[in-house]
């Protein structure tokens, strides 16, 4: 089973195809090529590519919940 926490768009390398995606602090690489972002989007990650964007609300809600059951 695969757990997807949501993550925060950072910045954005268009010419790689890629962003950075923050997760709590810790920043880690995802493709762009499957769905448009801009930094401020908060997104799912599956397999290195960005494969949903999510509400803001929504992503701050999971967030929260994860981090209380960590």
């Amino acid at each position: 089973m695969c757990l997807a926490i949501p993550g925060k768009v950072v910045k954005l390398d268009k010419e790689k195809k890629f962003a950075i995606i923050d997760y709590s602090g810790e920043q880690r690489k995802a493709s762009i090529e499957l769905v448009d972002v801009k930094p401020g989007d908060y997104v799912v990650v599956q397999a290195q590519f960005i494969i949903q964007k999510i509400p803001e609300k929504e992503a701050i809600e999971a967030i929260k919940i994860w981090q209380e059951n960590k």
